[in-house]
């Protein structure tokens, strides 16, 4: 600190915007929580920084200086605006909002996001815009930065300063067209390893947790395509023989919108007769945003969205093959 800049102590500046309102030591005390002595102490520092007697006794009370009359209403401003520069941020308003919010999101978690939130910002903040990415950056460093606001799906990173928030448990199931072979039978490990079967990897990968329960019983899968978007999986599964793994919901658990694709193109979905780790979605965001009121108003605005609370889902046309 440079030694010639003058120490700057908010209390005092407290303590002399009560001494002059209450014209009494012992009423300021009071008012700030504090003993009759320390407060005639922080007074007596009050006369040394200001060189001014500032209260001066008149009878059984005390009157200010002209010097404090003058300071009086500075007084008052600098504490209400050190009030305000110190206390917890406002509650946003959303419908105040502008601006632009980017989340980053597989394309599946994305097609289920997007209704929801549109609809949430339309009703509540038609000032915000949303851009949705796909999963290109590594979101630790992208989150850091602020290329994107929020990662939203299967959180696979850890970074110490990430927040991470898990927000709906899914399972996976067999997804295959109406009238496909696979479900004219009870589906068992055999006949599921024999299926042709295309995956999801943005990185290219053939295997996944399905390959290790199938070797578990000496099983093996033919995989014949790996594509990096689920949609376009999706819509292969219904065109052709090829079955794909997508989210489902738990037996127990309620209606989901990462579910909502497959049941537009009509595909059904066969439970895995082998034990498989649970899906858990989530989204992870850099703690600088957490008590940014905007940023809690997007993270609501995707829970709601995911859990189904307060979003109404969109109408699904079904195909009449299906039905």
């Amino acid at each position: 600190m440079n030694p010639t800049e003058p120490v700057i102590d908010a209390q005092l500046a407290v303590a002399l915007n009560a001494l002059l309102d209450e014209r009494s030591v012992t009423r300021a005390a009071a008012r700030l929580h504090t003993s009759p002595a320390a407060m005639s102490r922080t007074l007596a520092r009050l006369r040394r920084v200001l060189q001014d007697p500032l209260l001066v006794r008149a009878g059984q009370g005390m009157v200010p200086t002209p010097r404090a009359q003058e300071l009086r209403d500075e007084a008052a401003e600098v504490v209400r605006r050190l009030g305000a520069l110190l206390s917890p941020g406002a509650e946003v308003d959303p419908a105040a909002l502008r601006g632009t919010f980017t989340l980053q999101a597989a394309d599946l978690v994305g097609a289920a996001l997007a209704p929801g939130l549109l609809e949430l910002a339309r009703r509540e903040a038609p000032g915000v815009s949303l851009r949705l990415r796909a999963e290109e950056l590594e979101a630790g460093p992208a989150l850091r930065d602020g290329r994107i606001d929020l990662e939203v799906g299967v959180i696979d990173h850890v970074d110490p300063e990430t927040r991470v928030e898990e927000l709906v448990t899914l399972r996976m199931a067999v997804a295959v067209r109406p009238g496909h072979p696979l479900a004219a039978e009870p589906l068992t490990p055999a006949r599921l390893a024999a299926a042709e079967h295309v995956t999801v990897s943005r990185r290219g990968r053939f295997t996944g947790p399905l390959d290790a329960a199938l070797a578990e019983r000496d099983l093996r899968r033919r995989v014949t395509a790996v594509l990096p978007s689920h949609l376009a999986a999706m819509h292969l599964v219904a065109h052709s023989d090829v079955v794909c793994l997508v989210p489902a919901v738990l037996p127990s658990g309620a209606p989901s919108p990462l579910t909502r694709t497959a049941t537009a193109l009509g595909l059904r979905l066969l439970d895995i007769p082998l034990p498989l780790p649970p899906v858990t979605m989530g989204m992870a965001w850099h703690p600088r945003h957490a008590a940014d009121g905007a940023h809690r108003w997007l993270r609501e605005a995707v829970r709601r969205t995911l859990t189904g609370d307060g979003v109404s889902p969109p109408e699904v046309a079904v195909p009449a093959s299906t039905l």
